[in-house]
């Protein structure tokens, strides 16, 4: 049973190799979780570690088990069940509005960084790092690659106003930054204390084409209860009713 998990750490003594995995895991976790948290996502540093380590660890034991002859532990279930349960980990970090969902991209990051952390604990350090390369390039490049079809020439300055019962600011920010590099300017008014109705400002610039994305997902949310988008002399609100002011 042994051979059947030929490991990259098979040469060292037991306790060594688990703790080379457990650092290799919180590394590459927390290189992932680095990003989200510069994106100002849900899931940072911590969460990505966490979820790496708990992964890698799973994975390792059950495979040590077997090769200790302390239990019947099968890897491929032990790794199949890692994939299961992190899907309901995922699920939290969706959020649900009025016909939009938020919080994909969080969800999918999870899923992989669980995959890094069942690599490691299989022995392939390497394959995690090559892994953990590819899913920052994908986190990174994607948006500049947008770009290229978004002449920069051609992106606008929007001032987007959500009028909510409750703070939303967490969430707007979460949906504007799935669509934009950079917000300019971002600031909460509080409209009527007893009630707690706020408006949030953001300021950003973009491709005239992702407003209605952005409007529809913002407008989606539970608590919003209206959305303006404003450019130049121009209105749009949720309802896709175009006025001038």
């Amino acid at each position: 049973m042994k051979n059947m998990y030929i490991e990259f750490f098979g040469f060292l003594p037991l306790y060594i190799a688990l703790g080379i995995k457990i650092v290799t895991a919180l590394i590459l976790g927390g290189l992932v979780g680095l990003d989200r948290e510069q994106k100002m996502k849900s899931a940072g540093i911590k969460t990505n570690m966490l979820i790496c380590l708990g992964a890698t660890v799973y994975t390792a034991l059950s495979i040590l088990s077997i090769d200790q002859g302390i239990g019947a532990a099968d890897p491929n279930r032990v790794a199949a069940q890692i994939v299961s349960g992190i899907g309901f980990l995922g699920a939290g970090a969706i959020i649900h509005g009025r016909g939009g969902v938020v919080g994909l991209t969080t969800a999918a990051t999870i899923w992989v960084v669980a995959a890094i952390g069942v690599t490691i604990g299989y022995g392939y350090p390497i394959a995690a790092g090559l892994i953990t390369i590819t899913i920052l390039i994908v986190l990174r490049m994607v948006t500049p690659l947008y770009k290229l079809f978004e002449s920069e020439k051609h992106f606008r300055r929007f001032h987007v106003e959500v009028l909510s019962q409750g703070r939303v600011k967490g969430m707007v920010k979460e949906i504007v930054y799935n669509r934009v590099d950079q917000i300019d300017e971002i600031y909460e008014e509080m409209m009527d204390v007893d009630n707690d109705i706020r408006l949030l400002h953001v300021y950003l610039k973009v491709h005239p084409r992702r407003i209605p994305q952005i409007q529809k997902s913002i407008s989606s949310l539970i608590k919003v209860d209206k959305v303006k988008i404003h450019e130049a002399e121009r209105t749009i609100d949720h309802n896709n009713e175009e006025s001038d002011e």
